[in-house]
């Protein structure tokens, strides 16, 4: 008999779908069978590519009894109601990172998955990648201790991507703290293990065209002495891809050459609404969208995707992960750990989507987890508001 296929009706076809379409549709456990979006020519690209039906709301979508489970990948503002609508249909959810945008939005999603009695699971965030997952592997045998501290940083182009306006509202879950620190945050936690205790942080919003956050520097403690320091540029000048071998966030080679591209892109849109309709193009459906290149013998290896360098200091050592290795630096001897490279782009989250549907395995990116980020988040903007720290009082750890 074969394996069981999960099928997945999707939520929003834009920038999030179109970033794990490549996984979606290539990972053998997965069957993509129906689709919801706004947008007519969305929903009839979906439609030819994968002979499915299409609907224009997320109550038709979650009405649909072919369906296991409904990925969310909604804008920000909209995981909260789209969460609670899927559940109410009896749907498991995978919902995208930033949970939802309030701490009384996590708890509404987590209630209404927990009556309907279905799993929900928040990803895809960066803390399921394999290198990230190779380093605590190694954390927890105990080779080199336990962590002591945690660096973590990050230099992009984030703020000079083409947006919508609410992406550069703060208020409506725009800026680097929604969208880049709860891929950070999260993956620190991941690897720190314990709760996580309170937080100190300053951001930095320095042009005035982009009135939101594009830089944060912070400090998070934790509640077993671990500390952490998080430092994120979305200002489009530095690329810390170059300490990770240019290789991009997604596994993908970087072209030097295109330094500045965003920037000199963005110089050439007239207005918002110029800018806005550039973004749809480019996602599912759009005239601009090209399906992204696949691994293969005719196009460059893929890595494993990542959120930029970072170092996690052991007692008896310090590790480096990294799109293709784990870097150990033990007290006599460096060892490059390689990982084999990734058959399937973000295959981690299906394996824990997976193994939560069908096995009814308890999954780590629960919504008691992604809460805890989300308040790690919003704490970095109060920290920021008040110069103060803030004390953290919903963690969880890994366990």
């Amino acid at each position: 008999m074969g394996q069981r296929r999960l099928r997945l009706g999707v939520a929003g076809l834009g920038r999030a779908f179109t970033l794990m379409l490549p996984t979606l549709g290539a990972d053998p456990r997965i069957e993509l069978v129906a689709a919801c979006d706004p947008r007519a020519a969305a929903r009839a690209q979906f439609a030819r590519d994968f002979s499915a039906p299409v609907y224009e709301s997320v109550e038709q979508l979650a009405a649909d009894p072919s369906l296991d489970a409904i990925y969310v990948a909604s804008p920000h503002q909209f995981h909260a109601e789209h969460t609670s609508i899927a559940a109410s249909h009896g749907k498991h959810v995978l919902v995208e990172k930033p949970m939802a945008l309030s701490m009384a939005e996590c708890d509404d999603m987590i209630e209404a998955c927990r009556a309907a009695g279905v799993h929900l699971i928040v990803g895809h965030c960066h803390s399921f990648d394999s290198p990230y997952l190779a380093a605590r592997a190694i954390i927890d045998s105990g080779e080199l201790g336990k962590v002591k501290m945690i660096q973590a940083l990050n230099y992009t182009d984030f703020l000079y991507r083409p947006r919508r306006p609410e992406e550069l509202d703060t208020d409506a879950g725009g800026g680097v703290v929604f969208s880049q620190a709860a891929h950070q945050v999260d993956v620190v936690r991941l690897l720190a293990g314990s709760r996580a205790t309170h937080v100190r942080a300053t951001m930095g919003a320095w042009d005035p065209a982009r009135p939101t956050e594009g830089a944060y520097a912070a400090m998070l403690w934790f509640d077993d002495g671990v500390f952490a320091s998080l430092v994120y540029s979305g200002f489009g000048h530095f690329d810390s891809d170059e300490w990770c071998g240019w290789t991009g966030e997604m596994g993908a080679p970087k072209e030097v050459d295109e330094y500045g591209g965003a920037r000199r892109r963005l110089a050439a849109i007239e207005s918002p609404q110029e800018e806005a309709r550039l973004k749809a193009a480019a996602t599912y459906g759009g005239p601009a969208y090209r399906a992204p290149a696949k691994p293969g013998a005719d196009a460059a290896p893929f890595q494993h995707q990542h959120f930029g360098p970072i170092v996690v200091a052991c007692e008896r050592g310090d590790m480096r992960p990294m799109p293709d290795a784990v870097v150990v630096y033990g007290d006599a001897v460096r060892e490059r750990r390689a990982l084999a490279p990734p058959a399937v782009p973000r295959f981690e989250v299906i394996d824990e989507l997976y193994a939560a549907v069908v096995h009814g395995t308890a999954p780590l990116h629960s919504g008691l987890w992604a809460k805890a980020t989300l308040e790690i988040c919003l704490a970095l903007l109060e920290s920021d508001r008040e110069k103060r720290d803030v004390k953290l009082e919903h963690q969880v750890g890994r366990g």
